[in-house]
């Protein structure tokens, strides 16, 4: 079969020309021209509904656009990895990665069996078939697949994890050789260690891809290239994901100023007929026909889509003290999950928890919210709390009612901080039209679903949000607004969370279930973590097998290494004890500043003022950094 690299590097791989589609309304993609090129790795952007998926599917050929064509180079193989797990898909591993190849693939899968059960009259009977049609290669294309990507071939699809049904779907596109793979949300479902795996293994891959991706993180480390779906258009960004964020500001910026220009324009226009009606019985027909062509300009412009507004509903401050762990143990069908681990989290603490599919994320959740007793220590609860928690499987939806039933409860009015409001104006806050919150909730998307349930959360006055995988299916603009609503939020937070971006924006500190019952715990996000994490670990990713790290909030070091012989001195073990409060004080005076220069009154204040202020939050921070690099100096 011709490869990507054998192709005509002048001409593109797949085109699409003055493309049109449509599901009832304003065109989903309207005179949309594309190409994709070798090498390629091109990100589709665009807020939920916009028609990512649809773009993916037309260019699979899975659907047909209303106008328009998309033409393929001679030779170009496309595969697509589905955006979830087939609900038909069963048999071995091997059955699985055949069927990428149809009849041919079910044909050596069949094979395979046969040779199990010793059938040598049926045996043959395929054997001369897979023969005739020169099936051997493709024979040792699965297996080669199956070893690349470290698969089991004769393993029950069933019996396997979320993230290795994505592994072997993955499998299953690549065995056909594909020029160009598109990928549909790939890294949702998948853990962190999951999500570094596949990030590794496309930047090595030889053919074209494109992918859609709420993961920043992912989309930064592979895209070459950008195309964003705005409003039924199609816009190509070379390079990389933050050259694109800013050229896109600017673009939306002159658009603003080009629409109010023509808006100002035409109110002036139409002041100008009225008075000319009045004025005089003829009129300039040329600027009347202008001005006809400038309403229906103006009635055809598609408007940006809103933001959500999400608010959250504060309750009373719980108690000081929200949850402590003393000693706990914990340990599932013979294998611990969490050993000796002692932790106290405190009011307005923003806890994330990291750890593989499987380590015990969810064990661990459920015992520091006191609805699993551990086998061994105490988990006690603080004070006055009232939680509210999003799970993962958004099992608190109930599919027999609409969106609005589903968040109003019997309530024509939700209570949100001394504020009253009407469901529906309190759902289209949530991006839900009027129609859109009577729909049954089995037509929403994804995207839509997750919205629906921050909805209904974010209407219960809570103290302790827990919050398990909320960032599924959601657009980056949304993904953002969350991350600020979170980082405001007044009480305390547990976040259960694979999206690296979002944790190291959110949380202030991390419990990372780091194998063999060990729970390390570290200031910072995600990449506080990787810098602080034991030296003698062996990779970026978190390994099951993970040496155990110390219990206390000074980085381990390996064992062997020259430092961990080396005692500090009283002065620096002092110094080191006092650190912890000192960037508590700044953080808490950094905080206190930011938040009166963001009140408007502050700017009425005169120029040396304000510029005291600025230097003053400056050291401050510069004050800040110096405590943080001191600490983890005498921490190594």
């Amino acid at each position: 079969m011709q490869r990507t690299s054998q192709y005509n590097s002048g001409m593109s791989l797949i085109q699409l020309q003055r493309l049109d589609f449509s599901v009832g309304g304003p065109l989903l993609l309207e005179h949309v021209d594309l190409s994709i090129d070798a090498g390629e790795r091109v990100c589709i952007v665009g807020r939920n509904g916009e028609g990512k998926s649809t773009l993916m599917k037309l260019i699979a050929g899975e659907l047909q656009p209303d106008d328009g064509e998309v033409r393929l180079q001679s030779g170009v193989v496309v595969a697509r990895m589905a955006q979830e797990v087939p609900q038909a898909t069963a048999g071995s591993v091997f059955d699985v990665v055949a069927e990428g190849l149809g009849d041919l693939g079910r044909l050596l899968a069949r094979y395979h069996h046969l040779l199990a059960e010793g059938d040598l009259d049926a045996l043959g009977e395929v054997q001369d078939q897979i023969e005739a049609r020169h099936g051997w290669d493709l024979d040792r294309r699965v297996s080669d697949v199956l070893t690349k990507l470290e698969l089991p071939a004769d393993t029950d699809f069933a019996a396997l994890s979320g993230g290795m049904k994505r592994r072997v779907l993955l499998a299953q596109a690549l065995v056909r050789k594909p020029d160009v793979l598109l990928l549909d949300e790939p890294t949702n479902h998948l853990d962190i260690e999951a999500i570094g795996w596949l990030e590794g293994f496309l930047k090595q891959f030889e053919g074209s891809i494109v992918f859609i991706t709420h993961d920043r993180s992912f989309l930064r480390a592979l895209a070459t290239r950008i195309v964003e779906i705005d409003r039924g258009q199609l816009t190509s960004w070379p390079g990389n994901y933050d050259n694109y964020l800013r050229r896109r500001e600017e673009r939306l910026h002159a658009e603003a100023q080009a629409n109010a220009l023509f808006d100002k324009k035409l109110a002036q226009e139409e002041v100008w007929i009225r008075q000319g009606i009045k004025a005089r019985r003829t009129r300039n027909e040329g600027r009347v026909r202008a001005l006809k062509a400038m309403r229906r300009e103006r009635s055809e412009r598609r408007e940006l889509g809103g933001n959500a507004k999400m608010a959250l509903a504060n309750a009373q401050a719980s108690g000081k003290k929200v949850i402590e762990l003393d000693h706990v143990h914990q340990a599932y069908a013979g294998r611990v999950l969490i050993d000796d681990l002692s932790t106290a989290i405190m009011r307005g603490d923003r806890v994330g928890i990291i750890g593989p599919n499987g380590a015990g994320k969810s064990t661990l959740l459920k015992i520091l919210l006191g609805e699993l007793k551990p086998l061994r220590g105490e988990a006690s609860l603080g004070t006055g709390l009232q939680i509210a928690y999003f799970d993962q499987h958004r099992a608190q939806l109930n599919d027999a009612l609409n969106a609005l039933d589903n968040v109003a409860e019997g309530r024509e009015y939700i209570e949100l901080n001394g504020q009253r409001k009407h469901i529906i104006g309190y759902l289209q806050d949530f991006l839900f039209s009027p129609e859109r919150a009577r729909a049954p909730i089995t037509r929403l998307s994804g995207g839509e679903r997750n919205r629906l349930l921050l909805a209904k959360l974010f209407a219960q006055p809570s103290n302790l949000l827990v919050m398990d995988e909320p960032t599924n299916d959601l657009d980056v603009e949304t993904l953002e607004l969350l991350e600020e609503l979170l980082t405001e939020y007044k009480g305390t937070l547990l976040l259960v969370s694979h999206d690296r971006e979002f944790l190291d924006n959110v949380v202030s500190s991390t419990l990372v279930l780091e194998g063999e019952g060990q729970v390390g715990e570290y200031v910072g996000g995600y990449s506080d973590w990787l810098r602080q994490k034991p030296l003698n670990r062996p990779s970026a990713e978190m390994s099951a097998a993970a040496a155990k790290p110390a219990k206390s909030d000074v980085t381990p070091v390996a064992p062997n290494s020259e430092k961990s012989k080396r005692k500090l001195s009283f002065k620096d073990a002092r110094e080191l004890e006092q650190l912890p409060a000192r960037i508590e004080q700044l953080e808490t005076e950094i905080a206190k500043r930011a938040e009166a220069m963001n009140d408007p009154s502050f700017f009425q204040q005169d120029n040396a003022a304000i510029q005291n202020a600025n230097e003053a939050l400056a050291k401050a921070q510069a004050e800040l950094d110096l405590a943080y690099s001191r600490w983890a100096e005498l921490e190594g």
